[in-house]
């Protein structure tokens, strides 16, 4: 089993800047894929961004390209999301999940792992 304890969300005014950071815990975390979502209030989840388990691969969906980055400690066991120029329609609940594979995925249903996530709220 892999723990992820999210943190780091809150209220930011737009244009601001966020760093949320998952701490896991369980077994062999530190070889594991991890990936970064979020889901607004009567949407979908949508897949923001994930990275490899050595930090050599990473992926960032369109939408999110050029403002989030994803970036992974293994000595620590964390994996952070540095979230720049906030909007409004970033405003939504963020989750880190952890896939059991050295390669990262797209879709939520390639995770295995996931945390209670923490609320982003951008005000205009």
């Amino acid at each position: 089993q892999v723990q992820l304890v999210e943190s780091g969300g809150g209220l930011v005014q737009a244009g601001g800047s966020l760093r949320l950071s998952c701490a896991a815990s369980g077994r062999t975390s530190s070889s594991y894929a991890m990936g970064w979502f979020r889901q607004a209030p009567g949407k979908e989840r949508e897949f923001l961004t994930a990275i490899s388990w050595n930090g050599g691969i990473t992926y960032y969906a369109d939408s999110v390209k050029g403002r989030f980055t994803i970036s992974r400690d293994n000595t620590k066991n964390t994996v952070s999301l540095q979230i720049n120029s906030l909007k409004p329609e970033d405003t939504a609940v963020y989750y880190c999940a952890a896939r059991v594979s050295t390669v990262p995925g797209s879709t939520a249903d390639s995770y295995d792992y996931w945390g209670q996530g923490t609320q982003v709220t951008v005000s205009s």
